[in-house]
């Protein structure tokens, strides 16, 4: 039962690690900001993939999970010996699941802007961009996005 409990608790704790590399998601300090826009025709997209967060968050919640897990195996010394097995083995697996869990499909998304000069900008596949579409780059912060 402690085990469910805290294995619910890592998919919440890693809910909260998602990334903002979107074209509609923007952070609280983005508003009111002023971004500057220059049109462009999509000349490709290319599936990617946006590896996931490594925050520790997720070998944290593992090594506990791993720790209490193994604390009910065996007597004395072995129990000990388990439990640290587990909280190392838990760590990892932890580790290894928040990187896949927050883990994204993106565009790369190459674009001839008006003036002729080429981009690449690279962002979460939530908008669907084709080939020959007219967009807008919408730059702030050192940060693009391309919007249809």
């Amino acid at each position: 039962m402690k085990t469910a409990i805290l294995a619910t608790a890592l998919a919440v704790a890693l809910s909260g690690c998602f990334s903002r590399e979107s074209a509609d998601v923007y952070g609280k300090h983005e508003a009111g900001r002023e971004q500057t826009v220059r049109m462009a025709t999509v000349d490709s997209v290319r599936k990617v993939v946006l590896e996931g967060s490594r925050s520790g968050i997720g070998a944290a919640a593992g090594g506990a999970v791993g720790g209490i897990s193994g604390s009910t195996v065996g007597q004395g010394k072995g129990s000990s010996v388990a439990s640290v097995l587990g909280a190392v083995g838990g760590g990892v697996a932890g580790s290894v699941l928040e990187e896949k869990v927050t883990r994204k499909d993106a565009f790369e998304i190459t674009v001839r802007l008006d003036s002729g000069e080429m981009r690449a900008i690279v962002q979460e596949a939530d908008v669907e961009i084709k080939p020959g579409q007219r967009v807008r780059l919408l730059t702030s912060g050192g940060v693009t996005r391309v919007t249809p």
